[in-house]
């Protein structure tokens, strides 16, 4: 039973740390998806992964569009909105993202609009970058393994 528990335990220790990179980002923080708050500076200082998700709290009129480049400098919002209040968009790919309200004059004059820069999920493998990959869950497994042996 104890060899068990001790198994999960490694599979654990091993794959968590895996499963919890990715982070969510609340866009506006306290002040969420709102006008007249500078989503630049809100943004800056951040690193954006794959895997990650925004989080975008508002209340009505305001909406959300996800845009590409061309729409985000003419600020044309297309298709149907995001109005939950409360949208989730995770980051699927890298790349420049961009986000308007298209609610009147919302993003043109008063600032509601997000452009952020998504980074690979991990580092591209190179000759250098081996099993330094996975060190992390080596030395898990290293240390999992020496425990059941102990038990």
């Amino acid at each position: 039973m104890a060899s068990y528990q001790l198994i999960a335990l490694a599979l654990v220790t091993i794959f968590l740390p895996t499963l919890t990179m990715a982070a969510e980002h609340v866009v506006g923080d306290d002040q969420g998806w709102t006008v007249n708050f500078n989503c630049t500076t809100w943004a800056s200082g951040k690193v954006f992964h794959v895997g990650d998700t925004l989080v975008f709290n508002y209340t009505p009129p305001h909406n959300l569009f996800k845009v590409d480049g061309a729409g985000f400098k003419d600020r044309a919002a297309t298709g149907e909105p995001m109005a939950s209040g409360n949208d989730i968009i995770t980051l699927t790919s890298p790349g420049k993202k961009w986000c308007i309200c298209g609610y009147g004059k919302h993003c043109s004059e008063l600032g509601q609009k997000l452009v952020i820069n998504v980074e690979a999920e991990t580092p591209e493998p190179n000759a250098a970058y081996g099993l330094a990959a996975s060190g992390y869950q080596i030395f898990a497994a290293a240390v999992a393994v020496v425990v059941m042996i102990a038990a």
